[in-house]
């Protein structure tokens, strides 16, 4: 009793999350409120969080000064609240939230939904993508004109009907590009800027052989501002063909349905990813749900009114406002019953043969209890599974000869039995976090063994349960990658020697001039002693003179001799100060190639972390490309760096203006092995994406701009803090 109290008090005392929902519309509006239902019935019922919401009203005004007014508003709205969460609904919430992230809502996660057009650039922005996942929302308007033509098989003419709200304009863009795969099958007639009068009008005089797609109608030619439901009820109570309609919240009043866009279910699924974020999780290791959740739903009234059935071929769908039916209604119960009589009969019979069956069934364990440790043996990486107080109760061979021990060896020992004191203690406490947060958890460690030896290891960690629910401990898989990050440097050296002919072909430049000065300079000592004319300062100043060119030949050499090694560890460096040093290398050849080089660079000292030759390499294969594409293209003469600090990361631009790159084949260039020239290795840009996004945790990207090619280089600044 006084260990059931403790455990409730424990509970009682666990402050609750604290969420804020922001709403890009208003109250009041269906979809709107089907969210908010959502989100509360799942949190705050719970109690496992505290939810508050707000709206922004932008199906009214949606200006850029709007925005700064409303972040003014939040800002001394919330100054005094600490949030754990950001929830966006729709596109003006998930806008509003990227551009003042930083200064209202810095370092929270956010989860989106309902999210129209959805592209990646949305959430790159500032480094968004490091705190956001949800859910998108994707309207499919050519399953829906294949519904209504499957439907009416016999129809001549599909209405749409839209408005110029914000969400009006995407949906025309996505509905014009669908139409043409129909010109052939059904005539359309496109209407978003008519009066509601005048659209009365229209559709109580539209021929039969005809159908209605309503897409939304919130304001019409006079500016005049609907409800959904309003809008809608006018057509409808003039219209003698029926309605379709996209969004859920339609059904019910006055569409006959369709493959709906429902907002309860992006709800649900958000309140999943909100779930495991509030319990620890990682937004960027939680992924977009890029499939929108749309279902089969139609209105038994409207289908009843126009004598519309439902196509065979629809499994799966939804009604509403059909009539009591016993049957319908608990249909489940009724087969339940039944299922229990059933069952029942079922359990009187089997008892008889009980016995037998747990014996052959106490052999099937049996046999797959075997069966799994021969498969876990079988399995080369390293696998272990501990308990609450770490102990080893189950591994394979390969994690018993990774410790030079037998596995009976191995169980009921811990950590501390085979790794040094301080490593032991690190990985128990990696164990306790992760139990506590019931998480899972990846990374690559330095794996000192028991005889001494040395390996790269990574580390797949996740909570397992018991079979009453009870959590039981941690499974771990490891796989080594010593071979393969060998390997990853021995491609990188080899990438960077691909570039030494270009390297040794600019140290030819570099050296030219300083040989040419130093042979004038020994004519010159050769003649003034010929004439008599040598002294000790003469000579002074001849010595002199030549130091200056053999000095700067030496630099150049020291230059190239460091662009070969390889670096050892992540450093802090400057951005401009490396682009200086790959310039001085290739600086001349550039020039003599009669190509203008053009360096800015907004702060004098742009920092970055991490391996400052390799980094030198990626920015000397991307110019080297571009001064060969300029060369051998004959068009295009310039090449411009832009150098730019960011938040937490330094960003590089490198752009030429030799012409795009080719739509088919802008996406396969960082592929290995890719190359459109006849002497290119394919590892050059290939090895680029390896050195920025893998061993510095940065991105690398290309695209075109009008006729320029631009390679965007994003690295940090500084160490991840983990």
């Amino acid at each position: 009793m006084n260990i059931l109290f403790s455990v409730n008090l424990f509970a009682s005392t666990i402050e609750p999350k604290e969420i804020l929902l922001i709403h890009s519309y208003q109250r009041g509006y269906k979809w709107s409120d089907d969210i908010s239902k959502v989100l509360e019935s799942r949190f705050e019922n719970a109690q496992e969080a505290s939810l508050t919401t707000v709206y922004m009203d932008t199906k009214k005004v949606a200006t850029s000064l709007y925005f700064e007014k409303l972040f003014n508003l939040y800002d001394e709205q919330f100054k005094e609240r600490k949030f754990d969460l950001i929830i966006a609904a729709d596109n003006n919430a998930l806008e509003f939230v990227t551009r003042y992230h930083e200064h209202l809502f810095k370092n929270l996660p956010v989860v989106f939904l309902g999210i129209n057009n959805f592209h990646e650039e949305m959430i790159y922005k500032n480094n968004m993508r490091s705190f956001m996942t949800g859910v998108v929302e994707k309207v499919d308007i050519k399953k829906n004109i294949d519904l209504i033509l499957k439907t009416h098989p016999t129809l001549e003419k599909l209405v749409i009907i839209n408005d110029h709200s914000i969400t009006g304009h995407a949906m025309k863009s996505d509905i014009f590009q669908v139409l043409p795969q129909y010109k052939d099958k059904l005539k359309f007639e496109y209407i978003d800027n008519m009066s509601m009068k005048h659209l009365k009008q229209r559709v109580e005089n539209l021929p039969s052989k005809t159908a209605i797609l309503w897409v939304l109608l919130f304001k019409d030619k006079t500016g005049k501002f609907f409800t959904h439901k309003e809008s809608l009820k006018q057509v409808r109570e003039v219209s003698k063909v029926p309605i379709y309609g996209l969004w859920d919240f339609y059904l019910g009043e006055g569409i006959v349905g369709g493959i709906l866009t429902s907002a309860t279910a992006q709800a649900h699924l958000a309140t999943k990813m909100v779930s495991k974020i509030l319990k620890g999780a990682n937004p960027r290791k939680i992924p977009i749900l890029k499939k929108s959740p749309n279902k089969y739903m139609f209105d038994y009234n409207e289908l009843k009114k126009y004598n519309i059935k439902i196509p065979d071929d629809i499994d799966i769908y939804e009604e509403v406002n059909r009539p009591f039916s016993f049957y319908t209604e608990y249909k489940y119960l009724v087969w339940l019953t039944f299922s229990i009589i059933v069952s029942i009969s079922a359990i009187l019979t089997l008892l008889a043969t009980n016995v037998a069956r747990r014996k052959k069934s106490e052999m099937a364990l049996t046999n797959q209890l075997k069966f799994l440790a021969v498969l876990m043996d079988t399995i080369p990486n390293p696998m272990n599974y501990k308990n609450l107080n770490g102990q080893y109760i189950g591994c394979n061979k390969a994690f018993a000869n990774l410790l030079g021990k037998k596995k009976e060896d191995v169980l009921g020992k811990s950590v501390f039995d085979f790794f040094p004191k301080e490593w032991a203690k690190e990985e128990k406490q990696k164990d306790r976090e992760l139990l506590k947060n019931e998480a899972i958890d990846n990374f690559e460690i330095s794996l000192h063994l028991p005889n001494g030896k040395s390996r790269v290891m990574t580390y797949n960690k996740t909570v397992y349960s018991n079979i009453d629910g009870q959590i039981g401990g941690v499974v771990t898989v490891m796989d080594d990658v010593t071979e393969r990050n060998q390997q990853k440097q021995f491609l990188i050296q080899q990438s960077k020697l691909a570039e030494m002919g270009e390297m040794v072909a600019a140290i030819a430049h570099q050296w030219n001039e300083p040989l040419v000065e130093l042979s004038a300079i020994l004519q010159d000592m050769e003649f003034s002693y010929s004439q008599g004319e040598m002294n000790k300062n003469m000579m002074s100043d001849f010595v002199n003179e030549s130091m200056v060119q053999i000095q700067y030949m030496s630099h150049t050499h020291k230059d190239f001799r460091n662009f070969l090694k390889p670096s050892t560890k992540k450093v802090i460096f400057c951005a401009k100060k490396a682009l200086d040093e790959v310039l001085e290398i290739i600086g001349r050849q550039i020039f003599y190639s009669h190509i203008k080089l053009t360096v800015t660079c907004k702060d004098n000292y742009v920092q970055v972390f991490g391996y400052e030759n390799e980094f030198k390499q990626v920015l000397l294969n991307i110019i080297n490309n571009a001064k060969t594409k300029i060369i051998s293209g004959k068009k295009g003469k310039n090449i411009t760096i832009h150098v730019e600090a960011k938040n937490k990361s330094a960003q590089i631009k490198i752009s030429d203006d030799a012409g795009a790159i080719p739509k088919d084949i802008i996406d396969f260039i960082f592929d290995p092995y890719f190359t459109t020239s006849h002497d290119g290795t394919g590892l050059g840009l290939y090895m680029a994406k390896i050195i920025i996004e893998d061993e510095m945790d940065g991105k690398i990207d290309v695209y075109n701009y009008f006729n320029n090619a631009i390679f965007n280089i994003v690295v940090p600044n500084k160490e991840k803090l983990i």
